[in-house]
């Protein structure tokens, strides 16, 4: 297994790990299997996502805020439950095929961190999983 460190600049944060997911797979000796990319926190997760435009990922922001709203009557005292309902939804982990030694992803598509509550420093696992 493998570990990015990165950190975030702002509170709601979606920061592209593709190439650093490449690299760490270009360096393995996994020909054919699947990538799996996990955060390691509760309040920040994974997704695949248009890498194009921008404006997609600032709509992607907009409507989980809108969705759920930082400030809202949570029980959880901490001051981040929106973080971790976020979480939830957009999910811990992702999983992309590997195949000739590369990620298998589309034209326009993009692994992306998900900061639900930063700035922070961060770890995301990939473990590769070769086919046998």
């Amino acid at each position: 297994m493998q570990v990015i460190e990165l950190e975030t600049a702002t509170r709601s944060d979606f920061v592209n790990i593709t190439r650093q997911v490449e690299s760490i797979v270009a360096k393995s000796d996994v020909l054919s299997g699947v990538a799996v990319i996990c955060s390691a926190h509760t309040t920040a997760g994974v997704t695949i996502n248009e890498n194009a435009d921008p404006d997609v990922v600032a709509d992607m922001t907009a409507m989980l805020d809108r969705f759920v709203p930082r400030h809202y009557e949570y029980q959880h005292g901490e001051g981040n439950s929106d973080a971790h309902i976020k979480t939830s939804l957009v999910g811990l982990s992702v999983m992309v095929p590997v195949e000739a030694g590369k990620l298998v992803l589309g034209t326009w598509q993009a692994i992306y961190f998900c900061e639900f509550d930063g700035p922070r420093r961060r770890r995301v696992m990939v473990q590769l999983l070769a086919d046998k």
